[in-house]
């Protein structure tokens, strides 16, 4: 949705109307999360997706009836044992689709909600999906205020309390409701679309290796920040132009710096000086994944030193060292391709195995 929101942006702003089909639910193998999006403008033009190709061209006729009536629509897609070539899924799961029509007038303020996530500004667009609501009716919430309606106040002040939780979470998924708003009913379905902000990649060690990752890591959605100490190494020129620059000691950057449990942090200094205040300063804190870059030797003195530096136990099983899958990589980018895999595989609990010789559901665990 983030990807095919400029183009959304457009059309909106030219007040031509569009269809836009957002993923609302998913169960078993599929291949997009709730939130996935794909819609169909003037000319015919589409843009992003729901499937990955399975039931584009379904979504594509249905999102044409939208435009035309005006009328929000939603569809399952699942697989057909009896034809194989039925419009489907032939990975075997089963996703929800809500398609609805878009336009100044029945979405007052989406130009407000495509700005706010192009700004980086958290918000949770809540759509009405099934039940008494008005089917595709939003909400949008942020963290001081909320605009539109689902069609009854009760509705609006349970949802808009939710909205704000997620959006905490950075959630995405369903929630029921009565009616009039009222909590464990399930009359009205609606799905709470959050956009936090981007996680973070925090690169310390401006060297070959952090160039390739931080181009990876943006490449992944992270917004990323490369920091060292040695300003002969850390210019911009050096990293791709999304990619932040900060000339300072790693640990008192990262001393000064907010994290979370989204956080990425990659040490490639591999150098103690740097490197060991840095990780003291790392596994304190919360974060999602933390990897330092060296040799199994190197790996043996890091550990050592942060014993002694008081570290518990605990505190040190956090550290992925040395840093990601074993690919047999050689060159800065295959390496990065190596750190992202561990990162992905960590996210989702992949095991890092050849889907070959696994089984069960590939995307296994997903859920909304």
């Amino acid at each position: 949705m983030r990807d095919i929101l400029p183009v959304l942006a457009r059309w909106y702003a030219a007040k031509a109307p569009f269809a836009l089909a957002t993923v609302v639910s998913v169960s078993r193998s599929a291949p997009r999360d709730p939130g996935a999006a794909m819609a169909l403008g003037p000319d015919d033009e589409v843009v992003g997706s729901v499937s990955g190709g399975c039931v584009e061209g379904a979504v594509f006729e249905l999102a044409r009836e939208v435009v035309a009536s005006g009328e929000a629509r939603l569809a399952a897609f699942g697989y057909s044992d009896e034809d194989a070539f039925a419009v489907g899924l032939t990975c075997g799961g089963e996703i929800g689709v809500l398609v609805r029509p878009v336009t100044p007038e029945s979405d007052p303020s989406f130009g407000a909600v495509a700005a706010s996530v192009s700004a980086g500004e958290p918000v949770t667009v809540a759509t009405a999906v099934d039940g008494p609501a008005p089917r595709g009716a939003t909400l949008a919430v942020w963290p001081r205020e909320a605009r539109g309606t689902l069609g009854a106040p009760g509705l609006d002040v349970a949802v808009t309390a939710d909205a704000r939780g997620e959006l905490a979470l950075g959630a995405t998924g369903t929630r029921h409701y009565g009616a009039r708003g009222e909590r464990r009913e399930d009359a009205v379905t609606v799905f709470l679309h959050s956009f936090a902000p981007p996680p973070r990649m925090l690169v310390f060690g401006a060297i070959d290796y952090a160039a390739a990752v931080a181009r990876i890591g943006a490449f992944l959605g992270y917004r990323v920040t490369v920091c060292d100490a040695r300003p002969v190494f850390a210019t911009p020129k050096r990293f791709p132009a999304a990619v932040e620059v900060v000339v300072d000691w790693p640990h008192r950057y990262l001393r000064a710096t907010e994290t979370d449990e989204r956080t990425v942090v990659c040490v490639l200094t591999h150098d103690p000086k740097f490197d060991v205040p840095l990780l003291e300063e790392a596994l304190r804190r919360p974060a999602a994944y933390i990897g330092a870059m060296g040799s199994r030797r190197t790996h043996r003195e890091r550990m050592r030193r942060l014993l002694e530096a008081g570290l518990s136990e605990a505190e040190l099983s956090r550290l992925r060292s040395p840093v990601g899958l074993d690919l047999g990589a050689r060159t800065p980018e295959e390496v990065a391709v190596s750190v992202a895999a561990e990162i992905v595989s960590l996210r989702w609990g992949g095991t890092g195995a050849p889907l070959t010789a696994t089984a069960g559901a590939i995307h296994a665990g997903r859920s909304a």
